[in-house]
C-alpha cells in the first residue's frame, strides 16, 4: 500500500518505518526541512533502540521516503496517518491546531477516496473535527470526494516502540465505515498473523481508549507510591508489599514499582487531558486529580530525603546523579523526575555531577547553558566519575548499567557513603552491611 505519515516525531517515525518494513511504500512528511535532510542522512531526531538501522536500510531500498511536501506525497497515497504533536495547553487540554491544520491541507489536495487516520493521541470528538475540516475544504473546491476518518491510537513504549509496533498486544481501529475497516485490516494483517489482534470499535470509543489506558497505568504507579509513603511511616517494606499484591492475578506485577514519579510525553499529558475532558463534561475527576497530585508530590521525594540528611544548605556539596531520562531505553527527559530533583538541589547550592547512557545531549537542551558554564551541572563521561568525592549518589533512572555496581569501589571513591535509591534497585541489607547510608522509597 501507499502510505503517508504526517509528523516525524516519536509516533510518526516509528509508525512509518514499521509499515515500510512490511513492504509498504511510505512517505514521512515534516515541515522542518532540517529534520527531513537529517533523516535522509540517517540522523534521527529521537533515540529508539533498533530504529536507526531500519530507517537507513529502508530509505536506501526505497521503501521509506522523507519530504516536506504533503501535496506531492498525496499523488500516490491512499492512507494518511496524522501523527503530529498535541501539546497540552495551560489548562491541560490537548492542542489540536496541528492536527486540524493537517486535515485542512489534506482537504485542499484530496483527489480520490482516502482514509485519514488519527494516530496522535487526541480528545474524544477529534475525528468529527477532522472530518469537518476536510469536508469544508472539499466544499470550497466544489468537489464531492468520498473519504473516511479512522481513529487508530498508538500504544508504544519508549525504548520498546519498534517491538511494540511489530508485535502489538492489540490493534484498535475506530471507524463507522466497513470499507475503511477492511482496508485497515489488510494493512495491519502482517502484524496479527498469529492471532487476531484487531479490535473494532466506534471512533469515540477508540479515542477514549488511549487516554483511559495511559491514565490507568499512571493510577497504578501513583497508588503504589502512596502505599510506599505509608510504608515508611509504618516501618514496612513496600517491596514486600508489592510482591504480596502482585502475586494476585487480578492485580499483577506490571506498573506497581514504587519510585520517584512518572514522566515522559504520555502519562502526565494524558492524565491532564482526561481531567480536562471530564470537567468540561460535568464529571468530577476525583481519582485522576489525586493521581496527578500524588505524582507531583512524588517527584520531590528524593530532594526531601536529601534535605533531611544534609539540611537545606547544600553549598559545596557534590551530588552524583545516575539517570536523567524519564525511563530507561530513551533519551526523553520530558516531565522527568531528574529535572525536578536537579533544579531543586541547585537552588540549595549543590553541585550536580550527572551521567546517563543516552540522555546527556538532551540534558544540554533541558537545562540552561548558564548552569553548565558556572559548573553547577557537570555531565560525566562515565557513571563512576560522578561518584568521585561525592557526598551522595542518587539513582533516578534504572538503566541496566546501574543495577549491579561495584559497591566496594563506590565506597572508596565517595566522600560519604550515602545512596538515595529512587527506584529501589538495591538491597538495603547488603548496603547496610557495607556501611552505606541507604535510603530507598517506602523502605
Amino acid at each position: 500500500m501507499n502510505i503517508t505519515v504526517i509528523g516525524t516525531g516519536y509516533v510518526g517515525l516509528v509508525t512509518g518505518t514499521c509499515f515500510a518494513q512490511m513492504g509498504n511504500s511510505v512517505t514521512c512528511i515534516d515541515i522542518n526541512q532540517k529534520k527531513i535532510d537529517n533523516l535522509k542522512k540517517g540522523i534521527l531526531p529521537i533515540y529508539e533502540p533498533g530504529l536507526d538501522s531500519m530507517v537507513v536500510n529502508l530509505f536506501k531500498d526505497g521503501f521509506l521516503k522523507f519530504s516536506t511536501s504533503l501535496p506531492d506525497a498525496m499523488k500516490k497515497s491512499e492512507i494518511y496517518f496524522i501523527a503530529v504533536g498535541t501539546p497540552p495547553g495551560e489548562d491541560g487540554s490537548a492542542d489540536l491546531q496541528y492536527v486540524l491544520s493537517v486535515a485542512e491541507e489534506i482537504g485542499t489536495n484530496l483527489d480520490k477516496y482516502s482514509i485519514i487516520v488519527n494516530k496522535s493521541t487526541v480528545p474524544v470528538g477529534t475525528a468529527d473535527k477532522v472530518k469537518k475540516a476536510v469536508q469544508e475544504k472539499l466544499e470550497k473546491r466544489n468537489l464531492d470526494i468520498d473519504f473516511d476518518v479512522v481513529s487508530n491510537p498508538e500504544f508504544l513504549k519508549e525504548g520498546e516502540a519498534v517491538n511494540d509496533f511489530m508485535k502489538p498486544d492489540r490493534i484498535i481501529i475506530g471507524t463507522d465505515s466497513k470499507k475503511a475497516l477492511k482496508i485497515m485490516e489488510k494493512l495491519y494483517s502482517p502484524f496479527s498473523r498469529s492471532k487476531d489482534k484487531i479490535i473494532e470499535m466506534g471512533l469515540r470509543d477508540a479515542e477514549l481508549t488511549k487516554y483511559t489506558a495511559n491514565s490507568m497505568l499512571a493510577t497504578k504507579i501513583s497508588f503504589i507510591n502512596e502505599i510506599a509513603n505509608l510504608c515508611e511511616i509504618l516501618g514496612a517494606d513496600v517491596e514486600n508489599v508489592r510482591k504480596g499484591i502482585g502475586s494476585d492475578q487480578r492485580i499483577g506485577n506490571h506498573f506497581i514499582y514504587p519510585g520517584c514519579g512518572y514522566g515522559g510525553s504520555c502519562f502526565p499529558k494524558d492524565v491532564k487531558a482526561l481531567i480536562k475532558m471530564a470537567k468540561i463534561n460535568g464529571v468530577r475527576p476525583l481519582l485522576l486529580e489525586a493521581v496527578e497530585e500524588r505524582n507531583s508530590i512524588q517527584k520531590h521525594i528524593l530532594a526531601k530525603k536529601i534535605f533531611k540528611t544534609f539540611g537545606e544548605n547544600l553549598n559545596d556539596l557534590k551530588i552524583g546523579i545516575w539517570g536523567l531520562s524519564f525511563k530507561p531505553g530513551t533519551d526523553d527527559m520530558r516531565e522527568a523526575s531528574s529535572v525536578v530533583l536537579i533544579n531543586e538541589l541547585i537552588s540549595k547550592g549543590a553541585k550536580i555531577h550527572a551521567y546517563d547512557p543516552v540522555a546527556m545531549d538532551e540534558a544540554k537542551n533541558i537545562f540552561s547553558k548558564k548552569l553548565f558554564d558556572e559548573g553547577k551541572i557537570i555531565l560525566a563521561s562515565h557513571q563512576y566519575e560522578v561518584c568521585e568525592q561525592a557526598d551522595a549518589l542518587v539513582l533516578v533512572t534504572e538503566w541496566k548499567p546501574f543495577r549491579q555496581p561495584d559497591f566496594h569501589a563506590l565506597k572508596k571513591m565517595m566522600k560519604k557513603p550515602v545512596i538515595f535509591d529512587g527506584r529501589n534497585l538495591y538491597d538495603p541489607y547488603e548496603l547496610k552491611e557495607l556501611e552505606f547510608d541507604y535510603q530507598g522509597i517506602g523502605r
